[in-house]
């Protein structure tokens, strides 16, 4: 298990002479290109190279060999001296350093030296924040110790945020350029998701010409209930008809259905938009609501709501970027943001043994049938679903999106969902589009159980990333999934 800056690793000490060695694991988790530790032990002449930990690029890593006692260190980051501000320190000869003191044995990090979580720190452009502290129990067990906040802090930062979109508008959302796709209803089915697929979008607005309005919107979830319904051999939809199913028939189609897998779930008759003069909090909830991915930004300067005006599709990462970029520079006055994740009520978590209460986490193996994952993408009602090995180590994940791929060259028409698997699945569009579902170089969006709120926020206010996946690190084990709906209910109340 990794702590913030030091922690002794299980291992066999060696012993040199009569002293005890005691093999140290040092972790620099705020990124970095180049990263080097020295020390006392080193006797401040050499700069020891770390590295990156597996899964996790930003978290830098290295093992030093140390003889008891206290010991100062600092780290060396791109060429500039830095120190570790949640590790206890001290000013000496070098500036401010940080201290480890370490026990005849490879005792778990002393509680006594934990240091105490302040409200205030410096803007460093953190990825992966300080990993969970760890205390010894009387019964010699190791336990996380997170740092605790109270429900007062947690009242105070709800309502700050609370202001705050209350009193701006849909109108920030919009962007200074760019373009926004509708479809025309009457468009054939399988040219819409063509062009969903080559657009790389999930989701595009309806419009009617002859009601002059927007009446909706087309989804990859549409695409998986129609690939669906093509794989049942009792349906009335054929593939030679999807060439000339229209939206807008399959839409009609598809309300008069109420259930879903045998749970009731109308689908919704009126399109779900927002004014460009609505607030942002109005938007958030009524997307939360609706359970919708998106709302239509939708303006018209006519008093009887005609020439509508396609402005902008919000969604809960364009709102949450507003969030972060307003607090980022006064953080302090959200006593939430600070806080790992671990220590607040936030996202699905896989359950812990002996637990019967907690909510099962939806992941699938890799030879799992692509039918089985769509299945599970509707009724768990996700956006995605973490691909995992028999150990539960993250390997992929399976979005909604991703769908669409098989749009191209008509793929849908030459497999059957249950026997192509998820892993196909997947090669197959990303041989089709190397760089489609893709964010910053990674499918997988990650995060670690000690990443404070403030960086879990900033990572799903970028457009396309709807939820994290929690892991072990090292080991990349699943341990739970943050949503944006998540991060908005908890700071909704």
């Amino acid at each position: 298990m990794f702590s913030t800056g030091t922690d002794p690793v299980p291992e066999t000490s060696g012993i040199v002479g009569n002293t005890v060695l005691i093999p140290t694991r040092f972790v620099w988790p705020y990124g970095g290109r180049r990263v080097f530790l020295t020390g006392s032990f080193t006797r401040w002449s050499e700069h020891l190279p770390m590295s990156p930990v597996e899964g996790c690029p930003t978290v830098f890593q290295a093992i030093c060999s140390l003889t008891p006692g206290l010991h100062q260190y600092k780290f060396f980051v791109d060429g500039e001296w830095r120190h570790d501000e949640r590790q206890p320190s001290v000013t000496g000869n070098y500036g401010i350093v940080n201290t480890v003191l370490l026990a005849r044995e490879p005792d778990p990090f002393p509680a006594n030296l934990i240091p105490e979580t302040h409200g205030s720190r410096s803007n460093m452009d953190v990825d992966n924040d300080a990993f969970q502290r760890v205390v010894t129990l009387s019964d010699g067990t190791l336990q996380e110790a997170a740092p605790r906040i109270s429900e007062a802090d947690i009242q105070l930062s709800r309502h700050r945020v609370s202001v705050f979109l209350s009193t701006h508008t849909a109108y920030e959302l919009l962007p200074e350029s760019g373009k926004v796709i509708a479809l025309d209803i009457n468009l054939p089915v399988k040219q819409a998701f063509h062009i969903l697929y080559e657009q790389g979008i999930p989701v595009a607005p309806l419009w009617d010409f002859y009601k002059g309005q927007f009446v909706g919107v087309l989804s990859a979830l549409d695409f998986i209930l129609i690939l669906r319904e093509l794989g049942n051999h009792g349906s009335n939809l054929t593939e030679e008809e999807l060439e000339t199913h229209t939206i807008s028939a399959w839409k009609e189609g598809k309300m008069k259905v109420r259930q879903i897998d045998g749970n009731a779930r109308p689908f919704q008759r009126h399109l779900i938009h927002a004014g460009p003069f609505d607030s942002l909090k109005d938007l958030a909830l009524k997307i939360l609501q609706n359970e919708v991915a998106t709302v239509p930004i939708i303006h018209s300067s006519s008093p009887d709501g005609s020439f509508p005006q396609l402005l902008h599709l919000a969604s809960l990462s364009g709102i949450l970027k507003c969030i972060c970029r307003h607090f980022r520079h006064s953080s302090g006055s959200l006593p939430i943001l600070q806080q790992p994740i671990s220590a607040i009520p936030l996202g699905t978590w896989v359950p812990k043994i002996g637990e019967s209460n907690g909510r099962p986490l939806a992941m699938l193996r890799p030879r799992a049938s692509l039918s089985s994952a769509l299945s599970l993408l509707v009724q768990a009602q996700v956006s995605s679903i973490p691909i995992v090995d028999d150990n539960d180590s993250l390997l992929d994940i399976y979005s909604r999106s991703d769908i669409t791929a098989l749009a191209k060259d008509r793929a849908y028409a030459q497999i059957h969902l249950d026997e192509m698997s998820v892993h196909q699945a997947l090669q197959l569009g990303q041989d089709a589009n190397p760089s489609f579902g893709f964010f910053n170089g990674q499918r997988c969006q990650m995060c670690l159980r000690s990443d404070p709120l403030h960086k879990v926020m900033e990572r799903l206010a970028n457009p396309g990333v709807r939820r994290l996946v929690i892991v072990e690190a090292g080991s990349k084990r699943v341990e739970g999934i943050i949503s944006l709906s998540d991060v908005f209910r908890f700071l909704l109340g």
